[in-house]
C-alpha cells in the first residue's frame, strides 16, 4: 500500500480506508442521506416546544390550565396617555378627550376587542397624569405582531391631534412588531455571515479555493442534513427556533474544524514525500481518530443540557448532539472519499499571492516553536504565569449575578417602545409585566370562590405586593378565572421578585388557598425568571458531573492515561471559568463594556453560565484531543516526551490557529448583535475559544506535560483491563530511534 503497509485498526481508519476504495459510493451515500433527511424532515414537519412544557412548577401547571381549558389568551395592548410637563390630568376636559379619541380610533381599526376606558378600569396613575386605555388583538396572540400596525397608525394619528400629551402604544403585539422590523433580519444576517467568513479565513489557511470550499461543503451539509433530522425527531422531542441557531452556530464550528484537522494531515503527509494512498490512510488513523475522540466528547457535553428539565435547553443539547454527529460521521467517511477523487485537484484555484509550501517542508508554526522554546525552557515559570493569568480572570466571576433580562437590559434605550416601556413602569409600577394567577375552580361563580377571588384582589394590595389595579376576567364556560396583579418594584426584579413571594406565600394561602378544589398558579414575567431560575439551580450540579465524569472516563479510554484524563478535565475547567470571569467583568462590571455596546447590563442572562460551560467544555476538547493526540504520536515513534510536547505542539499550531479563527470570527459576529443576551453569548464564546486555542493549549498544557514528563503517559495496572481504544497506524518516524517505553520497560502500546 503505498509507502510500506500497516495494519490498520480503529473505525476511523477503517472508514477512511473503505470510503477511498469505494469513493463513489461513499460520495452517493453521503448525498442520498442529506436529501432523505432533508425530505422526510420537510414532510414530517417540526413540532416546536409549547408553552405548556416550556419550564415546569407553577408556570407550567398555569400554562397546562390555560391549554386544557382550550383559552387562547390574545395579545394585550396599552396606549399610555400622559402628560408633558405635568400641566393637564386625567380628570381635565382635554385629556378627557384624548382618551375618547384613542378608544374610538383603536376601535375603528376594526381589529381589537374589549377596549377599555381608564376611568371605568380605574388605570389612573396616583399623581393624575398618566392613563392606560387597554385592550385586546383580535386573532391568535402569536401572529399579532403581523395586524398591529392599522392600530399604531391610530393611535400615532390621535398623537398628532394632541401635541400637550405624549400618546403610545406598547403591549404583547406592537412589542413583537418592534422586534421584528428592528432585529428580525439581524439574526438571518449573522447566520448567513458565518458562511463567507468561515471560507474567507479558510481560502488564506490554505490558499487553494478547493481545499477551502471543503470544510465549508461538509458543515454545511451536515446542517442541512440535521434541520432533517430535527423535523423528525421533534415529534419525540419538540424543538425551536433558539434550538435551530444554536445548531447552526455549533454545525458550522465542528464542521469546519473536523475537515480542517482531516484535510491538514492529509496534506502534511503528501508534502512529506507519501503518495497519496498512504497520506490519506496515515490522516485517517491520526487525525480522524482524533475526530472521533472528539465528536464522541463534545456529543457527551451537548447531552449534558438533556438533564437540565428546560424544554428550550433540551431542545438545544439534542439539537447540537445531532449536528456534531453527522459532521462527525461525514469527517471520516466522505471527506476521505473527495480528497481521494480529487488528489492533487485539491490544490486547484490557488490564490495567486498566497506563498506554497514547498514539498516536504517544514509545517512547523515559527511564532509557537519560539513560544515552546521559552515555555519548555521554563515550565515551571510558564505554569505559574499562564495559571495565574487564567485564574485572575475567572476571579470575577465569584461574583457573578444572573437574572432574566428586562426589556430595557436587553435592547437598552435604542427602540422608543423601550422608552415607553420605562415610562409605563414609572407611573404604573409592574403595570407592563403583571403577575398572573390562573385560577381553575369546579364552578367559578360559585360564592365562595368569587369571595376568594376579591379577597385575593384586596388582599394583593394591603400586603403591599400591588397597588394596584387588580383585573380579574372571568370564563365562565371553562370555569376558569385570570386575575392580573402589578406587582410593586415593577421592572426591578429583585423587589418584584419580593412581591411575587408575597402572593405565593401570604396572600394566595389566606384567600383562595382555603377553598377546596381551586388551583391558583401564579405565573407572569417575574413567575416564570423565578421558575427558571430555581429549576436551573438545580439541575447545574447533575449536568456538571454528568459532563466532567463523561468527559474524564473517555479521555481515559482514548489515550489511557490517568495523568491525561485529569489534566484534560483541569485545563477545560480553567478555560470555562476565564470566559466567566471575561462576562461578568464586561456585562456586570462594565469594564471596557462600550467597546461591545453593553453599558449598564449590570448582571448575566440567566441561561447562558450552564449553556456555556456545556458548549465550551465540549469544543475545547476540539483543539485538545487534536494537539495530545499528535505529542502521543510522537512519544510513541520514540522522541522524548519533552520533545514530543514541541513536535506536537509546533506541527498542530497551524491547523489549530486556523480552526480557532474561525470559531472566534463566526461567535463574534453574534457578539455584534443588538440583544444583550446574544451579544454576551457571542463574546463569551469568542473570548472562551481564544483563550483556549492560545493561553491554554500554546502554554499551560505544554508546560504541564513538560513537568510531569514519563508520568503523563501513567496508568495504574488496575486499570490495564479497560477497553484499549488507541490505534496502531504507522505512519512515518518523528525521528530514527528506539520505541518509547513505559516505566517498566516494556513498548508502549499505540
Amino acid at each position: 500500500m503505498g509507502n510500506g503497509e500497516a495494519r490498520v485498526r480503529g473505525l476511523a481508519a477503517r472508514a477512511g480506508g473503505w470510503s477511498a476504495r469505494h469513493r463513489w459510493a461513499a460520495v452517493g451515500i453521503w448525498v442520498l442521506f442529506v436529501v432523505l433527511a432533508m425530505g422526510l424532515g420537510s414532510a414530517a414537519g417540526r413540532v416546536d416546544v409549547k408553552d405548556s412544557d416550556q419550564l415546569k412548577g407553577e408556570t407550567h401547571t398555569a400554562a397546562r390550565i390555560i391549554e386544557d381549558a382550550g383559552i387562547d389568551e390574545p395579545a394585550g395592548e396599552s396606549v399610555l396617555i400622559q402628560t408633558r410637563g405635568g400641566g393637564l390630568k386625567a380628570t381635565d376636559a382635554e385629556f378627557r378627550s384624548a382618551v375618547t379619541a384613542v378608544v374610538e380610533a383603536v376601535e375603528g381599526t376594526g381589529k381589537v376587542t374589549d377596549v377599555t376606558s381608564p376611568y371605568d378600569t380605574k388605570t389612573i396613575s396616583k399623581d393624575g397624569r398618566s392613563a392606560l386605555v387597554q385592550f385586546d388583538m383580535r386573532g391568535e396572540s402569536d401572529t399579532a405582531g403581523e395586524r398591529v400596525e392599522p392600530v399604531l397608525k391610530a393611535v400615532e394619528g390621535v398623537q398628532k391631534d394632541h401635541a400637550s400629551l405624549r400618546i403610545e402604544e406598547i403591549g404583547g403585539a406592537s412589542m413583537m412588531k418592534t422586534f421584528d422590523d428592528a432585529f428580525g433580519d439581524d439574526f438571518k444576517k449573522a447566520e448567513y455571515s458565518a458562511v463567507p467568513v468561515a471560507l474567507g479565513i479558510l481560502l488564506i489557511a490554505f490558499g487553494a479555493l478547493v481545499a477551502a470550499l471543503l470544510p465549508v461543503a461538509l458543515a454545511v451539509t451536515a446542517i442541512m442534513a440535521t434541520m432533517g433530522l430535527m423535523g423528525i425527531v421533534s415529534h419525540l422531542q419538540p424543538m425551536s427556533d433558539t434550538a435551530n441557531s444554536v445548531m447552526l452556530l455549533v454545525g458550522m464550528a465542528v464542521g469546519v474544524d473536523y475537515c480542517l484537522f482531516y484535510l491538514r494531515r492529509e496534506r502534511e503527509e503528501r508534502e512529506a514525500g507519501h503518495d497519496a494512498q498512504t497520506a490519506l490512510r496515515i490522516a485517517a488513523a491520526t487525525s480522524g481518530r482524533a475526530i472521533v475522540v472528539s465528536g464522541v466528547t463534545v456529543c457527551v457535553a451537548m447531552a449534558g443540557m438533556l438533564f437540565t428539565g428546560l424544554a428550550e435547553f433540551e431542545a438545544m443539547g439534542l439539537a447540537s448532539l445531532m449536528v456534531v454527529a453527522v459532521a462527525m460521521v461525514g469527517s471520516v467517511t466522505v471527506l476521505p472519499a473527495l480528497l481521494s477523487l480529487l488528489g492533487g485537484r485539491v490544490e486547484k484555484g490557488r490564490i495567486p499571492f498566497l506563498r506554497r509550501r514547498k514539498a516536504g517542508g517544514s509545517q512547523d508554526s515559527r511564532f509557537w516553536t519560539a513560544v515552546l522554546r521559552r515555555v519548555l525552557a521554563r515550565p515551571v515559570i510558564s505554569v505559574a504565569v499562564a495559571a495565574g493569568a487564567l485564574l485572575a480572570i475567572t476571579a470575577p466571576a465569584l461574583g457573578m449575578k444572573t437574572q432574566q433580562f428586562t426589556l430595557d437590559q436587553e435592547f437598552g434605550d435604542s427602540l422608543p417602545i423601550v422608552q415607553t416601556y420605562n415610562r409605563l413602569n414609572d407611573a404604573f409600577p409592574g403595570g407592563s409585566e403583571p403577575a398572573e394567577v390562573v385560577v381553575r375552580a369546579d364552578d367559578i361563580n360559585a360564592p365562595e370562590v368569587k369571595s376568594a377571588l376579591a379577597g385575593f384582589r384586596d388582599r394583593a394590595i394591603s400586603s403591599g405586593a400591588s397597588r394596584g389595579p387588580v383585573e380579574i376576567k372571568l370564563h365562565d364556560s371553562q370555569n376558569v378565572a385570570f386575575v392580573y396583579v402589578p406587582l410593586v418594584g415593577g421592572s426591578d426584579q429583585d423587589r418584584a421578585g419580593e412581591s411575587l413571594d408575597k402572593l405565593r406565600d401570604e396572600v394566595r394561602p389566606a384567600t383562595l388557598g382555603k377553598v377546596d378544589g381551586v388551583e391558583a398558579p401564579i405565573t407572569g414575567q417575574i413567575a416564570g425568571s423565578k421558575d427558571f431560575n430555581d429549576q436551573l439551580a438545580g439541575a447545574v450540579i447533575p449536568v456538571f458531573a454528568f459532563v466532567v465524569v463523561f468527559a474524564f472516563l473517555l479521555m481515559l479510554l482514548s489515550f489511557r492515561s490517568l495523568t491525561i484524563a485529569l489534566t484534560s478535565i483541569v485545563l477545560n475547567l480553567l478555560s470555562v471559568g476565564a470566559a466567566y470571569g471575561i462576562l461578568v467583568a464586561v456585562f456586570q462590571h462594565g469594564w471596557g463594556a462600550s467597546l461591545v455596546g453593553a453599558e449598564g447590563v449590570g448582571a448575566i442572562i440567566t441561561w447562558l453560565p450552564l449553556f456555556l460551560f456545556v458548549i465550551l467544555f465540549g469544543l475545547s476538547m476540539d483543539y485538545h484531543v487534536f494537539v495530545v493526540s499528535r505529542i502521543r504520536e510522537a512519544r510513541l515513534r520514540g522522541l522524548a516526551t519533552k520533545d514530543a510536547i514541541r513536535h506536537g505542539v509546533v506541527t498542530t499550531a497551524g491547523v489549530v490557529t486556523s480552526a480557532a479563527v474561525i470559531m472566534v470570527a463566526v461567535f463574534a459576529i453574534f457578539g455584534t448583535l443588538s440583544m444583550q443576551s446574544m451579544k454576551q453569548m457571542g463574546v463569551g464564546l469568542a473570548a472562551a475559544v481564544l483563550i483556549d486555542a492560545t493561553i491554554i493549549r500554546g502554554v499551560l498544557l505544554p508546560a504541564v506535560m513538560a513537568l510531569l514528563g514519563e508520568r503523563n503517559w501513567y496508568l495504574p495496572k488496575w486499570l490495564h483491563r479497560l477497553p484499549d481504544l488507541t490505534h496502531d497506524e504507522a505512519p512515518r518516524a518523528v525521528v530514527a530511534g528506539p520505541a518509547a517505553r513505559d516505566d517498566e520497560g516494556e513498548p508502549l502500546k499505540v
